[in-house]
């Protein structure tokens, strides 16, 4: 059975290490704030000056003035900053961000993301994914494994335009958790329930299988 949005944060939520400091894109990222262990200190960075973001509001804890760099409302945990937009940027450039979740169109197996356009759609611009995929210190990627016609979107070569070359290094989608190496996807695990033949048919690139694939695991 395919992942749902909030299994795939779950499942990022395990990349997390204490001490880190990490920006997560729109989307699917977001949700990753909902699952960081308990006890596990991580502070959250949103491009627009925000340094310690809580999780994901609820109804209740919703302010309208509180925001991150994709419009979304957001919390503050204890402990949280502002700054302006350059200082965060200079955050991400100078290297002091130790993880970055990003969404994306598309990736290949060398680790080349596309993430920030379709060519003729209308969109709100590239944001910060070409700062983060440039500057943060590893980066995973949260999508769906193929598009809504059911084609793939781990390829041999990506066909949109690029927000990064050579930069991703573990994907997590709604059927398996794979890492990016020796130019190729590297199956890690497989959604419970679904089979690896079902993996295989829906990744276009180069995929290495190996002899045991287990399944993810949730707490």
């Amino acid at each position: 059975m395919a992942l749902s949005r909030e299994q795939i944060a779950q499942r990022i939520a395990q990349e997390l290490q204490d001490g880190y400091y990490v920006n997560l894109g729109i989307g699917i990222p977001t949700l990753v704030a909902n699952y960081i262990p308990e006890g596990m200190h991580v502070m959250l960075q949103s491009e627009n000056g925000l340094l310690g973001m809580g999780e994901f509001p609820t109804e209740a804890t919703i302010d309208p003035d509180l925001i991150n760099a994709g419009k979304q409302t957001v919390t503050a945990a204890t402990g949280a900053c502002y700054f302006s937009s350059a200082d965060s940027f200079a955050m991400i450039r100078g290297g002091h961000i130790d993880l970055t979740v990003l969404g994306a169109f598309e990736v290949d197996q060398t680790g080349s993301i596309a993430s920030w356009m379709i060519p003729g759609k209308l969109i709100k611009g590239m944001g910060g994914a070409m700062d983060l995929v440039a500057g943060a210190h590893n980066i995973v990627v949260a999508m769906a494994h193929a598009n809504k016609k059911g084609e793939s979107k781990l390829l041999e070569k990506c066909t949109l335009p690029l927000t990064g070359v050579h930069c991703i290094k573990k994907i997590v989608t709604d059927l398996a958790c794979l890492e990016i190496k020796e130019g190729a996807f590297h199956l890690l695990e497989r959604a419970p329930g679904v089979e690896v033949e079902t993996i295989k048919q829906l990744t276009a690139g180069k995929l290495v299988i190996p002899t045991n694939v287990p399944e993810m695991c949730f707490d």
